[in-house]
């Protein structure tokens, strides 16, 4: 299209003889006429171009002066999910699709040609059409294929997932489906979803990785799943935890919603963390093959955003539990393994695996039956090492917990200091009060609270070293002998006495408020008063005092953390 050679004398006249010589030098431009050409033509007969940033940018990449066209989708194809369209049309052809905005379907398409012609790209148009239409064909035979395995309950594809290795040590993709359904199941109630259903979604949610057309296109899986779940009959909450499971595939990424899927989602997520865990493949570094920190991640989402209440302990300990089971059968007794599973039920009820391995070990011990428990035995060290895992597992929880906060503008001292105060599973519960805190320390009433905390802290821990006694017990208001003493006195019974149904409301900012407010009479006393006095009476007093003051101003968060 060019008209031949051309000199140029500046950068300027560089770009504008390509633009004559039919070449768009900015990468950013052609984007720009490719986008705007296309929106333009679907505008016209009614459609939208469905946005996909990615391959706006690859194909201003493959193009020298971008000509768009509108084609057609043949008419047996429009049937064919949108999204199933979409993606072969993209990861094929390099398409655009075209959507009427009042169906959603998916009616037309864009290419985008790198020459005019006289014909207006009809004939390059024709051929694309015919390159489409075979790849389509191949794309309705795999849905038509599919709907048919579908229509009969899946059945033959969890089947098939028996024989897919998850992980050598994990077991097959059907071990691990188990696995979570039983954890779905405890998570349920939790979060508000049906037990039953979510232990169904859970079994079925991964059933379409075995379908032709998530072979074709993994891209799909999920989105495969929840038209397969609804062709077999299902309920359109249990399929749609095919699909929204998977949420957050990534930080700007939707997180699921609906009870079922949340329940889903957690319980798949805990365990891939506590699988990897159990066979002590963590990341290291900048690596992370299994994507284990975005696994964490989601799990912060998913209960952050939903503002879910739930004990990541109980449920990390089940499942940490569940992969030892698995991992120890093949080489102990079927003793071993019972007793194992016995403790698995008693965690329901126990809340952790320690106190529900301690009930079920001194049952045993009782009755005089069960295995050996001795040291370096098979169920004591298992015992010894779940809660070292778990442990292990929720301090990588807590790690990718401060990333996230930090980008949100909490402050790490304040993160460190809401984390040391239990409980610290609980991760809405700590970060309802990393905000209170952040609010409370960043005015000047918050700042003279933490230095009156520090010094009344470092002054009993000086005093308990030298004396060695703690001074942990109610001081006596009747032993005052200041004003300002006397003060701090009904100064602290009232902030308690304000703290203590704000702390039960988890109503942290108005704790947080409470203690900052006893700035004034804290500084009082401490300009007033000597503490270590010659009346051993009166100096025990006012340390218990201090311990006073320790304690109220602790309760939210470990000020001890805050830097400074």
């Amino acid at each position: 299209m060019a008209p031949g050679r051309f000199a140029v004398s500046s950068y300027d006249d560089y770009v504008a003889k390509l633009a004559r010589a039919h070449v768009i030098l900015s990468p950013e431009e052609r984007a720009e006429k490719i986008w705007h050409d296309a929106t333009t033509m679907a505008f016209a007969e009614g459609l939208e171009v469905v946005e996909d940033r990615a391959l706006l940018a690859e194909v201003a990449g493959l193009v020298e002066w971008p000509v768009v066209l509108l084609g057609e989708i043949g008419a047996d194809f429009l049937d064919l999910p949108p999204e199933v369209l979409q993606t072969s049309m993209r990861e094929h052809q390099k398409f655009f699709s075209v959507r009427n905005p009042r169906t959603g379907r998916i009616e037309k398409f864009v290419t985008v040609a790198n020459r005019e012609t006289a014909e207006h790209g009809a004939t390059i148009l024709a051929g694309n059409q015919k390159v489409l239409a075979a790849r389509l064909s191949d794309a309705k035979f795999f849905w038509e294929n599919d709907l048919r395995v579908a229509k009969s309950g899946m059945a033959a594809w969890m089947d098939a997932l028996e024989n897919v290795t998850f992980e050598r040590r994990l077991g097959t993709q059907a071990d691990r489906i188990q696995r979570i359904a039983s954890l779905a199941r405890e998570i349920a109630p939790v979060v508000g979803a049906d037990p039953e259903d979510a232990a169904t979604a859970a079994k079925i949610a991964k059933a379409d990785l075995s379908s032709e057309m998530v072979y074709e296109f993994p891209e799909l899986q999920g989105v495969m799943g929840r038209y397969y779940a609804q062709a077999a009959g299902h309920a359109p909450e249990i399929a749609a935890v095919a699909e929204e499971h998977y949420q957050p595939l990534g930080p700007s990424d939707d997180v699921p919603s609906a009870p079922l899927s949340i329940a889903v989602a957690l319980a798949d997520k805990i365990d891939t963390l506590t699988g990897f865990w159990a066979i002590d493949e963590k990341p290291t570094g900048s690596k992370d093959p299994f994507a284990l920190r975005r696994a964490a991640l989601g799990i912060i989402r998913i209960v952050l955003t939903e503002n879910r209440r739930l004990s990541l302990d109980r449920f990390i300990d089940s499942q940490l539990l569940r992969h030892k089971i698995a991992l120890e059968r093949p080489v102990v007794g079927d003793e071993v393994i019972d007793t194992l599973e016995e403790i698995l039920d008693e965690i329901a009820d126990r809340g952790v695996f320690g106190a529900a391995f301690r009930a079920v070990t001194e049952r045993l011990k009782a009755a005089g039956t069960g295995p050996d428990m001795d040291e370096g035995s098979p169920l004591r060290t298992v015992g010894d090492r779940v809660p070292d895992l778990s442990t292990d597992l929720l301090a990588f929880f807590h790690d990718r917990l401060k990333v996230h906060l930090r980008a949100e503008g909490l402050r790490h001292d304040v993160i460190d200091a809401s984390l040391s105060k239990p409980p610290a599973d609980d991760l809405t519960l700590v970060v309802a009060r990393a905000r209170a805190l952040q609010e409370v320390v960043t005015t000047e009433e918050g700042e003279n609270l933490v230095q009156g905390y520090r010094r009344a802290a470092n002054i009993l821990i000086q005093a308990e070293e030298k004396d060695g006694v703690e001074y942990r017990f109610g001081a006596d208001p009747k032993f005052a002998e200041t004003d300002e003493e006397k003060a701090l006195f009904t100064a602290l019974d009232q902030a308690q006495a304000a703290i203590a149904p704000a702390l039960a409301a988890e109503d942290f900012a108005a704790a947080m408020g409470h203690m900052a407010a006893l700035r004034g009479p804290i500084d009082a006393f401490f300009e007033a008063v000597q503490v270590n006095t010659e009346n051993d009476i009166v100096r025990r007093n006012r340390l218990n005092l201090l311990h006073q003051i320790v304690e109220i101003c602790g309760q939210v968060a470990d000020l001890d953390k805050l830097d400074g």
